[in-house]
């Protein structure tokens, strides 16, 4: 097993691994414990009391976090005729049609986020295996196959953050930076979460939000008090 730096035990030190704080706490505890010489990216990891196995119970969906990600992000966006203009218009970083898909087959993978208007999912349908694995498979659930073309790349521009529960029934999603401040961050933690126990599947029983945990990038983890996030929630 690898071994651990200096730096990185002693903003561990800083945290109490049996303990669950509350998010103001949590918060500042990861900023404190951060280290990094560069603008160290913040992570929060939810665990839900789902069985992902079966459909109907799980969680995927799509928010806006109010302060962005701190993240440039680059949008392709498959459209034609005036929903290409639309989408260039609203800062779309790529618009196209069989020119971008061929592209992709070949190996670019210059962009983060993908749209595709409906009239066009013929072409962007037959990437699967390449965009599918990324996560970036345009998907009418999560709002990337629509003819409204201009308020989704706004919005992917402005912050929003996609998440999908994985087999070990745990949401990752970024939440910003460190350099946000505590401020920022609870407020992006916070429509996070109300998004996330908005889609709580009716099938889903017993305690829905079991453990939360904060990290930098390169920071230890900081786990929170689920009964605490419930209450600021309301």
């Amino acid at each position: 097993m690898a071994r651990k730096g200096k730096k990185y035990l002693e903003a561990k030190a800083k945290t109490d691994p049996n303990r669950r704080y509350t998010v103001d706490e949590a918060i500042s505890l990861v900023l404190d414990a951060s280290y990094a010489k560069f603008d160290e990216s913040v992570d929060i990891a939810v665990k839900l009391g789902v069985d992902p196995r079966h459909a109907d119970q799980m969680v995927r969906g799509a928010v806006v976090l109010p302060h962005g990600t701190g993240k440039a992000v680059r949008v392709l966006v498959f459209a034609k005729g005036e929903k290409e203009k639309e989408a260039m218009d609203a800062g779309a970083d790529f618009v196209g049609g069989e020119d971008l898909a061929e592209k992709i087959k070949t190996g670019w993978q210059a962009f983060d986020k993908v749209i595709a208007t409906p009239d066009m999912m013929s072409i962007a349908g037959k990437l699967g295996r390449i965009l599918g694995p990324r996560g970036m498979m345009p998907n009418p659930k999560l709002g990337t196959v629509t003819f409204d073309v201009a308020r989704t790349v706004k919005e992917m521009k402005e912050g929003r953050v996609e998440f999908r529960v994985d087999k070990a029934g745990i949401i990752h999603c970024n939440i910003g930076r460190i350099s946000f401040g505590k401020d920022k961050l609870l407020d992006n933690i916070k429509m996070l979460l109300d998004m996330i126990i908005r889609l709580k599947p009716a099938s889903s029983k017993g305690t829905y939000l079991e453990g939360l945990a904060l990290s930098s990038t390169m920071g230890p983890g900081v786990k929170v008090d689920p009964l605490e996030v419930m209450s600021l929630l309301r």
